[in-house]
């Protein structure tokens, strides 16, 4: 069996699990899937569920789902169709077949633009909402991103490309088949087909100056591209050209920088000057070397991880200031970095890089000390057997894209029985998994609404001051709290899918806004939900599931009956005055209601205790390591110190007290500063001639 065969088999296996414990058809349940992938990948902002088949004009159209309002997105209408088959073989599909799937999308883009086909609609259908959306912001739209996604094996290459133009808006086509979808999940690899010829495809190379030599351990680059060119790249490419997290926080801030368009427009000559580059990155390039000197002309995996709001602006003056846009010029400096060693590179070039707005270390890379904290839980604290079970599980933290299949896949046979058994594919959740439960909790289901990146980048934005110096809040407690709201979140996925009130379509919104109504509720009592009890049992009540239902009723009426004059009820359900609506509104709950609450004050106990414990064991673990590593060691720590000049007299008298033993016993305390004192020296260099190490 080839790779290729067993990832679609385990993907069918994926779909078929999510699809029975969601409620869900298997379409329905690939569409989820997949419009996760597209919104991280950059292919889309959002992915809006939106299922429509039909004819018109004796022509068969389709649609499965949309990226959001083109108004928020730089004018990008963005139209998905899923093209989901289950099948022991993987299917090879031709052009003709994805032609017609093409035509099929395309025809409802036209349709929706017809008032007669827009009146044949259930105003109230998810149909109806997206073709008036098209037909409503069409004025807005730039350009239509045609999307099929698919779980056949398309042998063809359909990037980006260029179809056809309607009214004058030009029309392309996105495929993301079986092995693309494949090099995502598994690899965290969704550009393999950014290939980048600029003397091809864009008007010729771009100018280079080697700035790295042989002894460097990567090649890197400094650049000249005009600013039609990287304006004309990033029209074809769009969001994908940017590295994951600028991209997130592009979609927090604003679209336009003010000063680089007001530099455009008055002084383009002046723009190479005034602004500073950006910062980007290739896995493989092609360099010609003519009589001009060296020139770029073909990269792979071209992305921008610093200057993003320069390119979004420069695209931005394609059409407002052409004239002046050619005469501006972008420096730009390139570092080649092979995908193995992107994660550990490619943030540090962010952070420390300087841009017109700059992405620096509290924007939430995959290797900030939060996600990293949250991995380590989830490989350590093991998961309560639950129900009938008997085993103890983790759940696995995905921080970085692939990790759990490259965990999974380097092991033997027998070792994946044993890793399936610890890691139940149920208990796998990824960093937008956690943003949507911790959201959802604090109260901003219209956050969540916005779709998993930008919801992500909203949860990211507090979390520098929430860490703190070392994050001690994320403790033990908290990741079990965590966990138990994951839990809560599946399983009123599949309430929601179930109960006989569920009118189809909207769940995720229903789903994120009944809890956030239930939390709420309780809050307005000085109580929460009782998380830890949920924990211990890796599973809800009956009384909790009856209290979500009755919010979740709640939150379905609010989403579908939104104010005078919003038709979408997946856009109403982004707006504030939605949450607030329901927040205010008035839910009679089931008797069972304060059986699953506590007192908060309960609650925070639990935490302080869990935090006197913590106190306790870390206070040992120093008095046990500093009589460990001896008298001797800690001379030759306290002498270092004092040559280099790095401890204060507090520090250096305790370390002195240390270097006494055993005629003098350092207290509890004093280990402690004795501990951070020696993380400060091995910080600065020391290491210790002895045979411990002091690590």
């Amino acid at each position: 069996m080839s790779d290729l065969e067993e990832f679609h088999r385990e993907l069918i296996a994926d779909i078929q699990g999510d699809a029975d414990v969601l409620g869900l058809v298997t379409v329905e349940a690939f569409f989820e899937k997949v419009g996760d992938l597209l919104t991280e990948a950059g292919e889309i902002d959002e992915a809006n569920r939106a299922y429509f088949e039909g004819t018109y004009s004796r022509g068969g159209l389709q649609i499965d789902g949309y990226g959001g309002d083109p108004r928020d997105s730089d004018g990008i209408l963005s139209l998905i169709l899923c093209d989901f088959a289950l099948s022991d073989e993987v299917r090879v599909l031709n052009k003709d077949h994805v032609q017609r799937l093409l035509q099929k999308l395309y025809r409802f883009l036209v349709a929706s633009l017809k008032r007669d086909f827009r009146e044949q609609l259930e105003e109230t259908s998810s149909g109806f909402g997206v073709a008036d959306l098209i037909a409503t912001t069409w004025k807005a739209v730039e350009k239509v991103k045609l999307i099929i996604v698919t779980n056949g094996d398309f042998r063809a290459r359909a990037d980006a490309a260029n179809v056809t133009e309607h009214e004058g808006v030009p029309v392309t086509l996105s495929v993301w088949d079986l092995k693309r979808l494949r090099q995502f999940l598994e690899q965290g690899q969704a550009r393999a087909n950014l290939q980048i010829d600029f003397d091809k495809d864009f008007g010729g190379g771009i100018p280079l100056l080697r700035a790295s030599n042989s002894a460097a351990s990567l090649e890197s680059y400094l650049a000249i591209i005009p600013g039609q060119q990287l304006a004309a790249i990033y029209d074809k490419w769009g969001p994908r050209l940017l590295e994951a997290n600028v991209r997130s926080f592009l979609q927090a801030r604003g679209k336009v920088n003010r000063g680089i368009r007001d530099t455009i427009r008055d002084e383009p000559n002046m723009f190479f000057s005034y602004n500073n580059g950006l910062s980007a990155t290739a896995e493989e390039i092609e360099i010609e070397n003519t009589d001009r000197g060296l020139e770029l002309v073909r990269a792979d995996n071209l992305q921008i991880v610093n200057g993003g709001q320069t390119t979004a602006s420069l695209h931005a003056a394609r059409k407002t200031l052409p004239e002046q846009l050619a005469q501006v010029y972008v420096q730009m400096k390139l570092t080649i970095v092979p995908r193995e060693r992107s994660e550990a590179i490619v943030p540090k070039i962010s952070e420390f890089a300087n841009s017109q707005n700059k992405v620096n270390a509290a924007d939430f890379f995959a290797n900030h000390p939060f996600h990293i904290r949250v991995e380590e839980l989830s490989r350590r604290i093991l998961a309560p057997a639950s129900g009938d079970g008997y085993r103890e599980t983790k759940w696995f933290y995905e921080r970085a894209r692939g990790q759990f299949a490259d965990e999974r896949g380097r092991r033997t046979l027998a070792e994946r029985k044993k890793f399936d058994s610890d890691y139940p594919r149920s208990q796998f959740l990824t960093k937008t998994d956690l943003a949507k439960f911790e959201n959802t909790w604090s109260g901003t289901p219209h956050l969540v609404s916005l779709g998993a990146q930008k919801n992500f980048a909203e949860f990211a934005k507090g979390m520098e001051k929430r860490w703190g110096k070392d994050g001690s809040a994320f403790s033990d407690v908290w990741y079990r709290r965590m966990i138990a709201k994951a839990i809560v979140f599946k399983r009123t996925e599949k309430l929601v899918s179930d109960a006989d009130w569920y009118e189809g379509g909207y769940r995720a919104n229903i789903v994120t806004y009944a809890i956030a109504k239930l939390v709420y509720d309780a809050e307005l009592q000085d109580k929460v939900v009782d998380l830890d009890t949920i924990w211990r049992r890796q599973e809800i009540s009956m009384d909790l599931r009856s209290c979500l239902l009755a919010a979740g009723r709640e939150a379905q009426k609010v989403i579908t009956h939104p104010p005078e004059g919003i038709r979408n009820y997946s856009e109403w359900a982004k707006k504030q005055a939605c949450w607030k609506r329901l927040s205010e509104a008035k839910i009679d709950y089931p008797d069972g209601l304060d059986n699953v609450l506590i007192p908060l004050d309960l609650a925070n106990e639990s935490i302080r205790e869990a935090k006197a414990d913590k106190a306790v064991e870390t206070s040992v673990e120093a008095q046990i390591e500093v009589f460990n590593l001896g008298a001797e060691f800690w001379k030759e720590a306290r002498n270092w110190a004092r040559e280099h000049g790095i401890l204060g007299p507090t520090e250096l008298g305790v370390i002195e007290t240390c270097a006494a033993m055993p005629r003098k016993i350092p207290s509890d305390k004093q280990c402690a500063i004795a501990m951070a004192a020696l993380g400060k020296l091995t910080k600065e260099g020391f290491r210790s001639a002895l045979n411990t190490e002091a690590d």
